[in-house]
């Protein structure tokens, strides 16, 4: 499942499902933007993983449940806990995320 924030309500999703990978952007980064198509296509592959792409500058409650400083940051949590961050615009580290958070 994909779904874009809309609200400021990352941690409440966080909290309801048992696996989520986030994707930080804005609107101005390049490299998110070359990233969310690939982060798009990952979703579809793992239907029992929630995805969710958050915009880090208007969401900035959000933006706190991990360590964002640099864009696009992908996070995983698992149970509500933040298992792992990276900060990439490589799809194969993406991929070594979500296989990461995934495989436990």
């Amino acid at each position: 499942m994909l779904q874009e924030l809309e609200k400021d309500n990352l941690s409440e999703i966080v909290n309801q499902e048992d696996t989520v990978v986030v994707q930080y952007s804005a609107g101005w980064c390049g490299n998110c933007r070359i990233m969310k198509p690939k982060f798009k296509k990952m979703a579809a592959a793992h239907e029992n993983v929630t995805f969710v792409i958050a915009d880090a500058e208007n969401f900035p409650e959000s933006r706190k449940l991990a360590k964002v400083d640099n864009l696009p940051t992908f996070a995983a949590f698992k149970n509500g806990n933040l298992v792992n961050q990276v900060q990439t615009n490589k799809l194969e580290i993406l991929s070594n995320l979500v296989d990461e958070v995934t495989s436990n």
